[in-house]
């Protein structure tokens, strides 16, 4: 029987995908395969997606858990993929761990909404089609990697710069999901402008070091991944394109919750700052 909750048709489908990183350990096992590895394990691995959806297909079969299945699923690969590239040998080690930090982002947010906050769960928890700016920029640090990989490829064996962009983005992810959970039932993905029968103002745990740390997360995270790439170009485009979507983002933000809070609200601005760099919020003039 296919699990029935969102959460577990997410992660037994994830587990599915990301199982594609066994092939790799199943071959490098035994010596008198490695070869075979290194000449086909790219055709392994597509037959093992196509193998996959085939299960999805036949194990999710209402439509609203296949959606949820196929989403997570994707993702999984996309995981064991990354780690196959990141256990191989090559000047994509470093891509390898960028993948895996992107699909668990993904497939986390998703997952996270659904233990924490499931009033609020939907397709687009995935935050897959986040915004086309989103997609624009994932695309413009795939095609600055490669392109760099193709010109400069010893600027993509910066082992030690990706290492520091690896631990970023995991305190980027660990800070987020720490917010989630925190807030629980209380955090949403979108801003939200009338305040429910439930809504509480959350000020304990990590939201006692700084009002925003859903943001400021994402903030590191973003960041933290084009340091693991080694991306110059795209590295500054999106600290100034992160911050700025931030600053707006979070001064949007406030105005609500000064409605909805008021004074109690005031006063938490003055304990605590938004934590990221010269982001003031909204502040009500005195």
């Amino acid at each position: 029987m296919a699990p029935s909750t969102p959460e577990n048709i997410s992660l037994s489908a994830f587990l599915l995908g990301a199982a594609s990183f066994l092939l790799s350990t199943l071959f490098y096992l035994s010596q008198t395969l490695s070869n075979l590895w290194d000449d086909w394990w790219i055709l392994i691995y597509i037959f093992y997606v196509a193998l996959t959806n085939c299960v999805v297909w036949v194990v999710f079969n209402s439509k609203d858990a296949y959606k949820v299945a196929v989403r997570g699923c994707f993702l999984g690969l996309v995981f064991g993929f990354g780690l196959i590239l990141s256990f191989q040998t090559s000047s994509w080690t470093h891509f390898g761990w960028y993948l895996t930090c992107l699909s668990v982002f993904h497939w986390s947010e998703f997952y996270t909404t659904a233990v924490t906050n499931p009033r609020s769960l939907t397709l687009e928890s995935y935050l897959l089609d986040h915004s086309r700016e989103y997609k624009i920029a994932a695309a413009a640090s795939w095609i600055e990697f490669t392109v760099e990989w193709f010109i400069f490829p010893g600027l993509k064996q910066l082992r030690y710069i990706s290492v520091f962009g690896l631990l970023l983005t995991v305190l980027g992810e660990v800070i987020r999901k720490a917010s989630m959970i925190t807030a629980s039932t209380n955090f949403n993905h979108y801003v939200q402008y009338r305040k429910q029968r439930n809504h509480q103002l959350v000020t304990h745990g990590i939201y006692s070091l700084c009002r925003h740390p859903a943001y400021v997360g994402w903030f590191l995270w973003s960041i933290g991944t084009q340091i693991i790439l080694c991306n110059p170009l795209c590295l500054v485009g999106y600290t100034i394109v992160s911050w700025r979507f931030f600053r707006e983002r979070i001064f949007e933000e406030e105005i609500y919750l000064l409605n909805f809070f008021g004074e109690d609200y005031v006063e938490y601005q003055k304990r605590v700052g938004t934590g990221l760099p010269f982001i003031q919020g909204y502040r009500v003039k005195m």
